[in-house]
């Protein structure tokens, strides 16, 4: 089981669909961004003024109870979470158990339950300011955003709480990939070592 870490927009979804193509059938994706808690409970202006950066706004313990059963063996349905209105849907999102399992979010690292349950470690480091490019370009165009608000929710919680949580994990990392690496080669790299070494699931 592979964990890739790191900033928003430093490229980890990239990473991921580069090694999942890689792995083909042997390879699975499971991503903790569909986890953020529902939150259909909260007025508008309540949901708008949430840290969507700080842990707390991710329901980790149903991730890793996922993750887990996916290593085992097991399938999952995942939720499905409505970025635009930061509600959880009433869908879930099959996700099938296979030989190697790709996880990606920016708090993996530093979540300790995560780390136990996988067996690569992977952070990547790319500077806030390519990062923020990426970031602004993603939620205007996928998730319906304002320039302006994106700027600032970044300013306001994302580059805070990346310096208090996701950059110190990546001590923790096997593997740092930076800014100036390929990300293919680096999935090649990857895929060759997960599939060498990942045991069939239970």
């Amino acid at each position: 089981m592979c964990a890739i870490s790191g900033g928003s927009g430093a490229g980890k979804t990239t990473l991921a669909v580069a090694l999942l193509e890689r792995l083909g059938d042997k390879g699975t994706h499971h991503t903790i961004d569909w986890y953020y808690r529902d939150l259909s409970h909260l007025s508008d202006e309540e949901r708008a003024v949430v840290n969507f950066d700080h842990p707390d706004s991710l329901e980790v313990d149903l991730f890793v109870r996922d993750l887990a059963a996916l290593r085992s063996g097991t399938d999952i349905d995942a939720p499905v979470y409505d970025f635009a209105t930061h509600t959880r849907s009433a869908e879930v999102l099959p996700v099938a158990s296979r030989p190697v399992i790709v996880a990606e979010g920016i708090h993996l690292l530093a979540l300790a339950s995560v780390r136990a349950v996988c067996d690569h470690l992977v952070f990547i480091d790319v500077d806030a300011d390519l990062r923020l490019e990426r970031r602004v370009r993603r939620d205007v165009v996928e998730r319906g955003r304002t320039e302006a608000s994106v700027r600032a929710q970044w300013n306001a919680t994302v580059a805070p709480m990346h310096d208090e949580f996701v950059q110190p994990s990546a001590q923790y990392a096997n593997q740092v990939v930076g800014a100036d690496q390929d990300l293919d080669e680096v999935a090649d790299e990857l895929a060759a070592r997960l599939l060498g070494s990942s045991p069939a699931p239970a």
